[in-house]
């Protein structure tokens, strides 16, 4: 089996999450979704499982963080070009999301943005440019 990664994250409304994920370029996964979770495949290797609120705290005995008030975790999703990442940016905010919840960064090899979806979950996208990075 592939090393995978299945990031989990509290969702206010399923529905509402994972139009917003179905925007950004994931697939539902009807297998593994229902009321209560939905499966949404980034890519072969990442899917985040969106679990109601209430699903979600039956797995941890800590209290669930509101990402909208504190920060506890920062996703990185590569992307292929500056213009990939500028569009999604552009879909997030379209689709429930918000933009830039801080500067964007361009350092020439590598151009980074950020945006929330509607949970307030944080989205690093970017682009690198290996060959103009490995020559600075």
């Amino acid at each position: 089996m592939p090393r995978m990664i299945y990031v989990n994250l509290p969702a206010a409304d399923i529905a509402v999450s994972t139009r917003f994920y179905e925007a950004i370029g994931c697939r539902k996964n009807e297998q593994f979704s229902d009321n209560q979770a939905s499966s949404m495949v980034w890519s072969d290797t990442i899917t985040f499982q969106l679990l109601s609120n209430d699903y979600f705290s039956t797995f941890t005995p800590k209290a669930v963080a509101d990402a909208r008030a504190v920060t506890e975790v920062l996703l990185a999703l590569p992307l292929d070009s500056r213009e990939e990442v500028d569009d999604i940016v552009e879909t997030a905010v379209a689709a429930g999301g918000k933009a830039d919840i801080r500067e964007p960064m361009d350092m020439g090899w590598m151009y980074n943005r950020t945006f929330e979806d509607p949970d307030g979950h944080v989205f690093e996208v970017l682009w690198m440019d290996m060959e103009a990075m490995l020559a600075a």
